[in-house]
C-alpha cells in the first residue's frame, strides 16, 4: 500500500494498524537542535485517546508515545525521528462476524475491490487509530514551530454536531478546553451532551464539523498555482479518516457573496503593517497567507460502525445484513478536533521550511 507520506521538506510517514502490536510515524525533514521529549509530544495524544468520556469509544489505549530515534540530549539532531505508540487494547474477537461482511459507509469494501485483502479487524489502515501517529507528529511540528515562530497558536473545535451549530455571539476561545466536545459556546456544549447521549444509547452515530485556526503566521508562506498553502491543507484535512469536505475561510459561502461582501479591505494599521476588514480569505490569498488568520473547517461523516441492522453482501456476492459490534465512536468529530490541530501544524511548519528555503526573508515591502 504506497502513498502514506505526506510534506515536501517536513514529511512524515505513518505506519501501523487499528489491532497491530503498534503503530506511528517516521518524520523527516525536522530541523535540528528543536527542544523535545516525549512528555511534550504526549500533551497533544493525551487530547485525542480514547476512552477519556462516555462521548467517545471505550476503547482504553494509554497512546504511550516512544522517541526511537531522531534525537539526542532533549533535542532533534535532523536525522529522522521514529515515534511509536504501541497497541495494548485490541479485542480482535469483536470484528470475527463482518469477516466475510462489508460495513456500509466504510472503506471495508474498496479496500477489498483494490487489494484483495483487507484487515478486518477494526479496519486495519483505514481506522482512526491511525490518526495518533499524526498527532504524535503534529507535536513535534507544534515545538519546531515553537522555536522558529513562537507567536504562532493553533486551536481545533467543533462548530456542528448534526444539525446543531454553536452561537458565534457566544464565541468563547476560553471555553474549549472545559467541555468534551471542545466547542467554544458552553450553551451549545450543555445541549449537545444531551443530544449525542442519546445517540450513544440507541447506537447511533452523527457527524460533525471542525474548524482549526492558526492565528500569528506571518505572511508569504505558500506558492502561487502548484504550491498554494490552501491547497496543502486542504489535502491535509481531506486526508483524515471520515472527512467529507473542507473550506478556507469562507468555503461555500462565498458562492453566496457579492464582490462587495466578499472582498476585504486593507488598510494601514497603526504599526505601520497592512490590516484587512475582514477574513473572507481565510487568511490566504493567491495560495500565499496574508498574516491574518488561517482558517479552515472540515466535515466529518457519521461512523459507519452502527449497531443498527443494515444492508450489505458478503465477498463472495451474497445479499445480507450486518450489525456492528465493538466500541466505536458516536461522534469522531470530537477526537478529529486535534488531529486536525496536527495536520494543520505539519502543513504550517512544511511551507515555513519551504519559505526559508527559497525566500529566507519576505522581499516585498509596503509602506
Amino acid at each position: 500500500m504506497s502513498l502514506n507520506t505526506f510534506g515536501h521538506l517536513f514529511r512524515v510517514t505513518t505506519w501501523g494498524e487499528s489491532h497491530g502490536p503498534a503503530l506511528g510515524a517516521t518524520v523527516d525533514g525536522c530541523p535540528p537542535g528543536v527542544p523535545i521529549d516525549a512528555g511534550m509530544i504526549q500533551h497533544w495524544l493525551d487530547r485525542r485517546k480514547p476512552g477519556q468520556n462516555k462521548f467517545t469509544t471505550q476503547r482504553r489505549e494509554p497512546d504511550e508515545v516512544k522517541i526511537l530515534s531522531g534525537v539526542f540530549e532533549g533535542q532533534t539532531t535532523g536525522t529522522p525521528v521514529q515515534l511509536m505508540i504501541e497497541n495494548t487494547d485490541q479485542r480482535s474477537k469483536d470484528y470475527s462476524d463482518i469477516m466475510e461482511k462489508f460495513r456500509p459507509g466504510h472503506a471495508d469494501i474498496t479496500y477489498w475491490q483494490k487489494y484483495g485483502i483487507r484487515d478486518y479487524r477494526g479496519g486495519g489502515r483505514s481506522s482512526a487509530r491511525e490518526t495518533a501517529a499524526r498527532v504524535a507528529a503534529g507535536g513535534l511540528a507544534r515545538e519546531a514551530i515553537k522555536a522558529l515562530l513562537p507567536g504562532v497558536q493553533i486551536t481545533g473545535y467543533m462548530t456542528q454536531m448534526g444539525p446543531h451549530q454553536i452561537d458565534r455571539d457566544r464565541f468563547d476561545w476560553d471555553e474549549i478546553e472545559n467541555n468534551p466536545f471542545w466547542v467554544p459556546d458552553a450553551k451549545a456544549a450543555a445541549e449537545w451532551a444531551d443530544y449525542l447521549d442519546g445517540l450513544r444509547k440507541s447506537g447511533e452515530s452523527v457527524g460533525a464539523i471542525i474548524e482549526v485556526v492558526a492565528r500569528g503566521v506571518p505572511a508569504g508562506l505558500g506558492a502561487p498555482i502548484y504550491g498554494k498553502l490552501d491547497t496543502d491543507l486542504a489535502a491535509a484535512m481531506m486526508s483524515i479518516n471520515a472527512v467529507k469536505g473542507v473550506e478556507i475561510g469562507e468555503g461555500m459561502a462565498s458562492a453566496m457573496l457579492t464582490g462587495t461582501e466578499n472582498a476585504d479591505e486593507i488598510y494601514m494599521g497603526n504599526d505601520g503593517k497592512p490590516k484587512f476588514s475582514s477574513n473572507h480569505a481565510g487568511g490566504i490569498l493567491g495560495g500565499i497567507s496574508t498574516g491574518q488568520d488561517i482558517v479552515v473547517r472540515f466535515a466529518v461523516k457519521p461512523t459507519s460502525s452502527i449497531l443498527s441492522t443494515r444492508k450489505t453482501i458478503t465477498k463472495s456476492g451474497q445479499e445480507t445484513e450486518i450489525i456492528t459490534k465493538g466500541r466505536h465512536d458516536p461522534c469522531v468529530g470530537i477526537r478529529a478536533v486535534p488531529v486536525g490541530e496536527a495536520m494543520m501544524a505539519c502543513v504550517i511548519l512544511d511551507h515555513l521550511l519551504l519559505h526559508r528555503g527559497q525566500i529566507g526573508e519576505n522581499r516585498g515591502k509596503i509602506g
